[in-house]
């Protein structure tokens, strides 16, 4: 009788250190699920950006030249500022070319008043020549003479529209409307002397060019893509076009694709694309390097996911985390586009309606069971809509 609570007592322990067994045996019957957010695929119209360099280029130049040589005598405009088209610039001495219209001016009334003598003569001759007063070779010398001395007229019309245009070409103007910069010369300046002189520079600013390049192997996978119907046009053909500004924020006037250039440059391989910015407080200046984003089609199917759910193996192919029907989790490869905001195109690998984890990655193992975490996020992580929709 005095062994039974002995005997009784191991049996309870026993029993207690083989429960104990059993659950450490199964450490899975009783570990919680991995808790993850999921988000699923929707295709969606995507427009097709891509993030070209370039510098600004003004629409219009204008070197302001001395067409006839001279002194300068005043420089009328203040540099830096907008000019108009036909404004006074330079004044060049004007009097050695009005005394050349002078000259001109008075060579050709000396040649009207021989060319009045010699149809007067050729009209006497007219008369003589019936009454066989004179030879018929006189008569012709003085038809002769009243078409060299009608040529000597022309010519001297002539000369005095030239003598005009040196006259007036004393006077610089302006050969278009834009900003002009400093002056390259200054009173006293000689210049045409032997060559057309440089006296300053104007440049359009508003709207302002910005001249992009982009491989022809980027080129051509568009075209297949357009081919193959898998992209469309941008609206009616007219491309947007949004610059980068230096600290990465967008310029805020949007832009357009003006053209595509012809013609490949043979020692990059690269075409170029014009585009058109506003540029009413002269922001962008020529000469300056660019970033732009330009829209040149549209995905009616596109697929974007967020960045923070790629993953990629050892070999650096993008993967992401896939949920199935029954929460279990797999790894499906996935061939990625462009960067746009914080979301990546996918090409390739993923479908409308599947199931990405998105977050609680670092817990979620290829083929175990999670748990999906359906609770509302804060405001500040809402995702916004896919960009480029």
């Amino acid at each position: 009788m005095s062994k039974t609570p002995f005997v009784t007592l191991g049996l309870l322990v026993g029993a207690l250190l083989l429960s104990g067994c059993d659950s450490a045996s199964n450490p899975e019957a009783s570990a919680p699920l991995a808790s993850v957010r999921v988000e699923t695929v929707q295709a969606r119209p995507l427009s097709i950006s891509n993030e070209l360099s370039g510098r600004i280029a003004a629409p219009r130049v204008a070197e302001v030249r001395a067409r006839v040589a001279g002194v300068v005598l005043q420089r009328v405009f203040r540099e830096g500022r907008d000019v108009k088209q036909g404004e006074v610039l330079f004044r060049i001495d004007p009097a050695p070319f009005k005394a050349d219209l002078d000259s001109a001016e008075a060579t050709l009334r000396k040649a009207e008043a021989n060319a009045f003598q010699a149809r007067l003569q050729a009209q006497r001759y007219a008369q003589l020549i019936d009454d066989k007063a004179i030879s018929g070779q006189d008569y012709d010398n003085a038809r002769a003479n009243v078409r060299q001395t009608a040529a000597d007229v022309a010519a001297s019309k002539a000369a005095v529209e030239r003598a005009k245009l040196n006259l007036g070409y004393a006077t610089v103007t302006a050969p278009i409307s834009g900003r002009i910069g400093r002056a390259l010369v200054t009173e006293g300046a000689l210049v045409g002397q032997n060559e057309s002189t440089p006296l300053a520079l104007i440049q359009q600013l508003d709207p302002i060019h910005a001249d992009l390049t982009q491989s022809t192997r980027e080129l051509n996978e568009l075209r297949r893509a357009f081919r193959a119907g898998q992209l469309q046009a941008v609206g009616q053909g007219q491309a947007k076009a949004t610059l980068i500004q230096d600290d990465g924020s967008p310029y805020p006037l949007p832009g357009k694709l003006l053209f595509t250039d012809l013609s490949v440059d043979p020692s990059t391989g690269q075409i170029t694309l014009r585009s058109e910015f506003p540029n009413p407080d002269l922001d962008l200046l020529p000469g300056s390097f660019i970033r732009v984003r330009l829209e040149q089609a549209v995905n009616s199917q596109g697929i974007t996911v967020p960045q923070r759910a790629i993953l990629r193996d050892s070999a650096g192919v993008a993967q992401v985390l896939l949920l199935d029907a029954e929460q279990k989790v797999s790894q499906q490869p996935v061939q990625l586009g462009a960067a746009q905001n914080d979301r990546w195109v996918v090409t390739h690998g993923l479908k409308p309606g599947d199931r990405i984890v998105i977050e609680g990655l670092q817990h979620a193992r290829p083929g175990e069971q999670v748990r999906v975490d359906d609770s509302p996020l804060p405001l500040a992580q809402v995702p916004g809509p896919q960009a480029g929709h």
